[in-house]
């Protein structure tokens, strides 16, 4: 299909649009393509797409075929890897068109990164709920005969003359309270949050503090604070393990060498959970560790998912759980050397009914 489009026109459009000569080499970007792809038209101009994009989900030769045989196609959630490592998913329509008796690609690039994100987050919010709903049940069952377990091998411990057979109700003892120690890890929380106006920083300051304390031989750790970030009305000690439990987790797959950044931010006109809130703060912890494996992405928040061998799975349920307390969330983005888990808490004006 070949078609004429003036530039004129497409210059006044929200949707992003690039003209893309024989070559494959930008002849124009509208300014709406020039905010997707953070460069100036003149930057753009002569540019191969293939260096805009280090990978891109749609073939360079459909590309090619498109121009050849002046045909048109669409395609959904193209994943998009920017030169500068930023990562974006988009809906893209290719169309021949002609200019001056030229050939020339039209792309149609629409973003789709934050629709998908907040359809996700519902989604995953039911299941997590739904998973959260159903340990709660399963470790109270399992807690009830627990204790009576515990109390009869400490009752026969006591009829027992024999050392070697009082070694093994000590073993029963032993064995399960460290199954009650997990079950009340499964359960949460079980002090009531002790709201008070904190700031942020000096919040984030202590986490620093103690893993510099850890052996994290040379990994690094960053901070970038934005200091207009009013005080918060949180409980310091459950946003002080959320975020611990999340930077630890980075330590770990950093494995000894890399960098870990601390970065805040003000964030307006976020929804969480379905309310949306003016103004929040944002926590960004990032390192530049393997990734999360794709395997793990979509239930990294349940309990006992963990792809480390010796893990409980047991420190991002019980970050989100903290920060579902604050009527907070927590979102995460990662792909090989990049992992970036986001916290947003709503910033109140006066104290807010919890």
């Amino acid at each position: 299909m070949t078609t004429a489009f003036p530039e004129g026109l497409i210059s006044q459009l929200s949707l992003a649009l690039v003209l893309l000569d024989s070559e494959l080499k930008v002849r124009y970007a509208n300014p709406a393509a020039e905010s997707f792809l953070e460069q100036s038209l003149n930057q753009l101009q002569g540019q191969e797409l293939r260096k805009l994009f280090l990978q891109s989900s749609i073939e360079t030769q459909r590309l090619v075929n498109a121009l050849r045989d002046r045909d048109s196609f669409s395609d959904s959630e193209v994943q998009l890897i920017f030169a500068d490592g930023r990562h974006s998913l988009a809906d893209v329509t290719v169309s021949s068109i002609e200019k001056q008796g030229q050939p020339l690609l039209l792309l149609e690039i629409k973003k789709i990164d934050h629709l998908r994100r907040i359809s996700q987050e519902n989604q995953q919010w039911a299941q997590q709920q739904a998973a959260r709903e159903l340990v709660r049940g399963l470790a109270h069952e399992i807690k009830n005969p627990l204790g009576g377990l515990r109390g009869a091998a400490q009752l026969l411990e006591k009829q027992l003359d024999d050392p070697e057979l009082r070694e093994f109700t000590g073993l029963i003892i032993e064995q399960a309270d460290r199954l009650r120690n997990l079950v009340d890890r499964l359960l949460g929380p079980n002090k009531p949050p002790n709201f008070q106006w904190h700031n942020l920083h000096k919040v984030l300051e202590k986490i620093r503090t103690l893993l510099s304390l850890d052996e994290i031989a040379d990994v690094q750790l960053v901070r970038d604070y934005d200091p207009s970030i009013p005080e918060l009305w949180i409980d310091e000690e459950k946003i002080q393990q959320a975020v611990l439990n999340i930077a630890r987790n980075a330590v770990q797959v950093l494995e000894g060498k890399g960098v870990i950044r601390f970065i805040t931010r003000i964030e307006r006109q976020v929804t969480i959970h379905g309310k949306r809130y003016p103004l929040c703060a944002q926590i960004k912890i990032i390192d530049n560790g393997p990734g999360i494996p794709e395997r793990l992405k979509d239930t990294l928040f349940y309990p006992m998912v963990t792809g480390k061998q010796d893990g409980t799975g047991l420190g991002l349920s019980i970050a989100q759980n903290l920060i579902d307390h604050h009527r907070g969330k927590i979102e995460v983005e990662s792909w090989p050397g990049h992992t970036e888990f986001t916290i947003y808490l709503p910033i109140d004006k006066k104290e807010p009914n919890l």
